[in-house]
């Protein structure tokens, strides 16, 4: 069944995230580049052709048009290693206004496990451009991510929410500076450059003040690029093995399906500091239970406190004024376009009755120019009564009455 964009009570989330389960099950519901394109297109045959996906280390969400939150879980289960079972037992289902409001709140920072973590905003971005590349962002969802990420922003720029610097590839730098409080002579190797692998090796330079790190990843243009911009080094992938003996501290953003850092890479290689920074994780878990090893994944780097955390807490109270009122407008929007056909449907009556003979006077020429003005104004009129008094359109036969009026 499709279910019409102007149904408020048909917009559905379905979701887990750090609230209720660790990094371990999210990695089974989460969804990479190719399990996206595969499911948008099993979704026609689920009945379902308005949705988006957000997956990150912190959540798999999945946004749409529904009859039912169980239609957007089974499509999503359908290329999850956890099952459709486990996912909805673990998982939280909002419609209508609070699903809205909820993705306000992801958007802004308010929901993120480190308070007002805001790479959130980008990946919310690239998992809507994708959906949208595949037709699956109608005018609602497209005018409804517009409206999100415009709060967003001035929760940005007019609270301190994100003040200061807290992130899951900061906390990971914070993480480091409490183990090695010198940092000199220590060696660090970091898998992978996607958007978090990115910020961790800015993190890494700017606050731990070394360049002694070593980037690797699947395309090594991108590691070389990264590493001319920041001065540091770079390695291609067939000499991880060398790379991950010589590392006193391996970070691992990679985001594979599988783990990249495997226990054979570690065991008998010294002590190490590893920090998985990937959902699923991509150090192989028996890597952690070798004497050798310290390992630790984004849920324990969020349980990082300090003060600019404390800070945003105090910011909540304006975020959420600011949401709610991007939210009235966008509930204002919604209110006028159901009211279009209508509107549409006068303006056409009333150009009929302007060629009509009824209201032409024989001696006059009518002037299309000023009749299409005329018509405009009352429309406008009609429009404003609409959203004023929040009555239908087949209480306005007046609109007519007030052309016919002014005639």
């Amino acid at each position: 069944m499709v279910h019409k964009a102007s149904e408020i009570s048909g917009f559905f989330i379905a979701g887990i995230n750090y609230k209720k389960t660790d990094a371990a099950i999210r990695g089974q519901f989460a969804i990479s580049h190719e399990q996206y394109e595969k499911i948008l297109a099993l979704a026609p045959a689920h009945g379902l052709h308005e949705l988006f996906i957000l997956s990150t280390c912190n959540r798999t969400e999945i946004y749409g048009f529904a009859g039912e939150a169980s239609q957007l879980i089974d499509l999503l289960c359908t290329q999850t290693t956890g099952s459709a079972e486990t996912f909805t037992e673990l998982a939280y289902t909002k419609n209508g206004d609070a699903a809205m409001k909820h993705l306000f709140e992801v958007a802004s920072g308010l929901d993120s496990q480190i308070l007002g973590d805001y790479e959130i905003v980008g990946q919310l971005k690239q998992a809507v451009k994708f959906a949208w590349s595949h037709k699956f962002i109608g005018s609602f969802l497209e005018r409804l991510v517009n409206c999100v990420l415009q709060s967003s922003k001035v929760v940005k720029n007019q609270t301190t929410l994100s003040g200061g610097t807290v992130s899951v590839s900061f906390a990971a730098v914070q993480y480091i500076k409490e183990k090695f409080p010198i940092i000199e002579g220590k060696k660090i190797l970091l898998l992978g450059i996607g958007k978090i692998g990115r910020n961790s090796c800015r993190n890494l330079v700017d606050y731990l003040g070394t360049t002694d790190i070593t980037l690797i990843n699947r395309t090594e243009e991108k590691a070389a690029e990264l590493a001319a911009e920041t001065g540091v080094k770079h390695a291609p992938i067939n000499q991880l093995a060398a790379y991950t003996a010589a590392a006193d501290i391996i970070l691992v953003a990679t985001n594979a399906e599988q783990p990249t850092l495997l226990a054979s890479h570690l065991e008998n290689k010294g002590d190490k500091l590893i920090i998985d920074l990937s959902i699923p994780c991509n150090v192989e878990k028996s890597a952690g239970t070798l004497p050798n090893i310290s390992l630790v994944n984004v849920d324990e780097l969020s349980r990082l406190k300090d003060e600019t955390l404390q800070k945003r807490e105090g910011e909540i109270p304006q975020a959420r004024a600011i949401i709610n009122e991007h939210l009235s407008e966008f509930m204002e929007w919604h209110q006028m376009r159901r009211h279009v056909p209508v509107l549409k449907a006068v303006k056409t009556k009333l150009k009929e009755l302007y060629t009509s003979r009824l209201f032409n006077h024989p001696s006059e020429t009518p002037s299309p120019t000023h009749a299409d003005e005329q018509i405009q104004r009352v429309i406008n009129g009609m429009a404003t009564k609409m959203r004023q008094r929040n009555q239908q359109g087949c209480h306005y036969i007046e609109a007519i009455n007030e052309y016919i009026g002014g005639n």
